[in-house]
């Protein structure tokens, strides 16, 4: 194998020979390891001859032998030059690929690479980081329970002749019917339903709207297009309906018998775990404004030339998600009177800052031996799997089968250890703030 180096500040370029007759031999050796398992019509099992196998499958085998050869040639190059990638080698073909698969011309190819920036990362025990902290006090825990009580409503019988609002519950038995026949499944006796939970298919509750007590009414629908049972998709239905009773919503008092109706042994327990739950947002909020800090004093302290390949990456995934951001008619007022060159030199800086932030991380967690674990990474795949109920499988399989979005799930969990690692080690001032101020969102 030959090859040369071309230097431009982080950007490699190397131009890569291999010999066709290195390829040759290697063909013959593949085939070689492939005979003894081969088994073709009018030959005795693993004795398939040298030529004919050369013959048959001499140019996919090749194809095989081109990509194995490409792959170690180009880690091979990178490891005699002595530089750590910033980035995957952007390769390019210069031989007629065919010529090589048929073993007239050498294989010839040059790549790409970013190499990463030499720099000493900051001492973190010299940084100050500043970290906002709240208590969770009367008000907010009050409010929270409010919030409880609200979502766990009850209902609580109207008079007989009272009519029912949106929000009311009706207590009614139906009977759906296509075309004048009763349909498997449409049916219901005692049935509690909300009006206005769209909790039934469209239109329904709705009609419901004014009933009382003893009243029948046939209510008119037509099932969605994309309705579950494809039987009723798209077929117009009356529903026979008989009113029981028209219930009218009610806060529940918030005491003893309210919280162990949810579940729980006393109003005590019930608030201690109201209280918890939003004394972890706030601890949320008070280390995610310390990593801003934090990420503000690295950004200060480190100044070094960046790979150029991985800033525009980085510019152009900012900028696609600003493009759609315009498109949808979602623009901040600041942005709005700036021309398109201003917009892009803002938003490169960011991709700067991004890039030159995520290499002093990945240098310090270097440094620092830390490491993910497997179960970590199975965990926040698990996590991930679960926002998609119904195709968790699929999720799990398309990390399983895709180095790439494996490689994305794996970055903001290595984030994360280093960030509470460099946190230990950094000099924090806790500032004691408001619950509203610490939750106040920063402008990015």
């Amino acid at each position: 194998m030959e090859c040369t180096e071309t230097t431009d500040g982080l950007s490699r370029m190397y131009k890569v020979k291999v010999p066709a007759s290195e390829l040759k031999s290697r063909l013959d050796q593949r085939i070689e390891e492939i005979r003894p398992q081969m088994k073709l019509k009018g030959f005795r099992p693993g004795k398939v001859p040298a030529a004919h196998v050369h013959k048959m499958f001499g140019k996919s085998i090749m194809g095989e032998v081109v990509e194995a050869v490409m792959k170690e040639s180009s880690e091979k190059a990178i490891a005699d030059a002595d530089v750590r990638p910033a980035s995957q080698p952007d390769m390019h073909m210069e031989s007629d690929m065919e010529a090589v698969l048929e073993g007239k011309e050498d294989l010839a190819y040059h790549m790409h690479v970013d190499v990463m920036p030499d720099f000493e990362p900051v001492d973190a025990a010299t940084l100050k980081v500043t970290r906002p902290v709240a208590e969770v006090d009367d008000e907010a825990l009050n409010e929270a329970l409010e919030r409880v009580a609200e979502n766990n409503l009850k209902y609580e019988a109207r008079g007989k002749t009272a009519k029912a609002r949106e929000g009311d519950a009706v207590v009614i038995d139906f009977v759906g019917k296509l075309d004048g026949e009763p349909f498997e499944g449409g049916a219901a006796e005692g049935h509690t339903l909300v009006l206005g939970s769209n909790s039934f298919i469209p239109g329904f509750e709705d009609q419901l709207i004014g009933v009382k007590a003893g009243d029948e009414k046939a209510v008119e629908v037509t099932f969605p297009e994309q309705y579950q049972a494809e039987h009723l998709a798209g077929k117009a239905a009356v529903f026979d309906v008989t009113v029981h009773e028209v219930r009218a919503p009610k806060t529940p008092d918030i005491d003893e018998e309210f919280a162990k109706g949810l579940g729980i042994e006393s109003l005590d327990e019930l608030k201690n775990l109201v209280k918890q739950q939003l004394q972890q947002e706030l601890d949320n909020a008070s280390r995610a404004k310390a990593k801003r800090s934090l990420l503000d004093a690295l950004d200060e302290k480190h100044d070094f030339e960046l790979p150029p390949k991985m800033v525009d990456m980085e510019f152009d995934q900012i900028w696609q998600q600003l493009q759609a951001e315009m498109d949808a008619g979602r623009v901040s007022d600041e942005d709005k009177d700036k021309s398109e060159d201003e917009l892009k030199d803002e938003y490169r800086k960011i991709a700067e800052r991004r890039v030159r932030l995520g290499l002093v991380l990945a240098e310090m967690g270097r440094l620092a031996e830390i490491t993910i674990s497997e179960q970590e990474v199975q965990q926040a795949m698990i996590r991930e799997a679960q926002r998609f109920p119904g195709q968790e499988r699929q999720v799990i399989e398309f990390f399983q089968k895709n180095p790439n979005a494996m490689a994305q799930l794996r970055a903001p969990i290595y984030e994360d250890k280093v960030v509470d690692h460099l946190l230990e080690k950094v000099d924090v001032k806790e500032k004691k703030v408001s619950r509203e101020e610490l939750l106040a969102e920063e402008e990015e």
